[in-house]
């Protein structure tokens, strides 16, 4: 492993830190480790420990502050208002950066995360690229920006933000394999789905552990439904990826994706059982909550019986339904109270976010929420009450402005499945003709996907084909 660096190695990188303290040097490298290769290194003390030996070695130290703060909020499952003690911290940041000098790379990192604090969220992109432009080896930027631009859904900004740095992050500069995974990933999101593969490949042929470019390839697999090869890519690499404890539940989900395509639910549920659930469980991480909902909503639209597995998902979800940090989180929270049959916490979320987007302010994610956010839950509590047309009447118009929300097109295309199911299950005739219509046009997009014909010959047992 490559050492940690110090105040001078940081400097010869042309990346001043504000300390003289190199013990504060070396954790902010391995904090920063951690969140860029997806993993809490025990040998490092992990994430937390890092964070709370970095603030002890040096509690002046802002851009310390800025890495423990940014974590906290990039994980999405809180916000300033709603944590007293995040609030705080960050009120303590801003003090600390203005009553000390700073580079002006380090004046951009406080004010970025500033900005995303308050919802800002492209306004913070637009600082983190400033940082970029002028230090584009700024780990930290550019995977604060990566990781906003996927919320934001800004796909192409997801991918160049990447592409006008990579050519600076040459082998020998430290993480730069890891920055091949984050370019392939921009570009399979954007569907350039070969020379995604090719970048991810090389990264792994670098670091076989890198679980975000076997993560890209897992989607390129999805999105192209290539269903066999996506399960035996899976099952090849899960030995190299499964200990990296922040995104294995997210490969276990895109694993189980495949058993879903194919029908075979029991396979789906097997591995939602074994590793999905109870790694949820564990982390409480947004990410990982996303994933149980989203996973247990599309089993559920195929008709498969669920038992009590919402019931251990709500617990997790309950204390998110005031949230409203991404819209994109509250439907998948939505999703686990109307799966578990709680209508007070359906309701509570509905409620709550209502009241808050009549003044969003400057909140990129509140303004949303009027024509997309809203409209979209509602779609889920109307087609769960049976209310098909209803349902297809709120989904239908926004389709193409969903990807707003964010999220990648592997995550959103539950809306669609959404939408598919119930015009299908709709009385009218013309919302029967849109989901074949819809289905066509997934056939055209992914062919010889099991998923689609099986759900094209449900249209067709249903009525005759048009």
């Amino acid at each position: 492993m490559v050492p940690l660096r110090d105040c001078k190695a940081w400097q010869d990188a042309g990346l001043v830190l504000s300390t003289t303290s190199n013990e504060a040097c070396k954790l902010f490298d391995a904090a920063l480790t951690q969140y860029a290769t997806w993993t809490n290194d025990e040998s490092l003390g992990g994430i937390e420990g890092c964070l709370t030996k970095l603030k002890a070695a040096d509690p002046n130290f802002t851009v310390g502050h800025v890495i423990a703060n940014g974590l906290e909020l990039i994980g999405t499952g809180t916000s300033v208002r709603l944590n007293k003690e995040l609030d705080s911290a960050m009120r303590t940041m801003m003090t600390l950066s203005e009553s000390q000098p700073l580079t002006e790379r380090e004046k951009l990192h406080v004010s970025a995360l500033d900005m995303f604090a308050r919802g800002q969220l492209p306004k913070a992109c637009g600082l983190w690229e400033q940082i970029l432009q002028s230090h584009p080896t700024d780990l930290l930027a550019l995977k604060f920006s990566h990781d906003a631009y996927f919320y934001l859904g800004y796909l192409p900004q997801m991918r160049d933000s990447v592409a006008r740095v990579y050519p600076f992050w040459t082998p020998d500069v430290p993480l730069s394999s890891y920055v091949k995974g984050y370019y392939s990933f921009g570009l399979m999101e954007t569907n350039f789905f070969d020379r995604a593969e090719e970048l991810a490949r090389e990264a792994l042929a670098i670091n076989r552990t890198d679980a975000w470019s076997v993560h890209t390839i897992a989607h390129i697999n999805e999105m192209k439904a290539e269903v066999k090869k996506g399960l035996e890519f899976m099952k090849e690499t899960e030995n190299n990826w499964k200990n990296s404890d922040m995104l294995a539940c997210h490969n276990y989900w895109h694993w189980a994706l495949y058993f879903i395509e194919k029908g075979e639910y029991e396979a789906a549920l097997t591995i939602y059982d074994k590793h999905i659930g109870p790694r949820c469980l564990s982390s409480g991480s947004m990410l990982d909550i996303v994933d149980n909902c989203s996973m247990l909503y599309r089993l559920h639209l195929e008709g498969v019986k669920l038992g009590d597995r919402w019931n251990n998902v709500i617990k997790l979800t309950k204390k998110h339904t005031k949230d409203h940090v991404l819209l994109f989180n509250d439907v998948h929270i939505l999703m686990s109270s109307l799966g578990a049959k709680d209508h007070k916490a359906t309701e509570e979320l509905l409620t709550t976010l209502q009241e808050l987007a009549k003044a969003p302010h400057e909140d990129h994610e509140l303004s949303l929420a009027p024509r997309l956010g809203l409209p979209l839950c509602q779609a889920f509590v109307e087609f769960e009450n049976g209310n098909c047309d209803k349902a297809v009447d709120l989904l239908y118009p926004i389709r193409y402005q969903i990807v707003q929300l964010g999220g990648s097109n592997a995550q959103r295309d539950v809306f669609s499945q959404l939408l598919i199911h119930a015009a299908l299950n709709s009385k009218s005739q013309a919302k029967q003709n849109l989901a074949k219509s819809l289905l066509r046009e997934r056939d055209a997009m992914r062919p010889n996907s099991p998923m689609t014909e099986r759900l094209m010959r449900k249209a067709a047992a249903a009525h005759s084909m048009v």
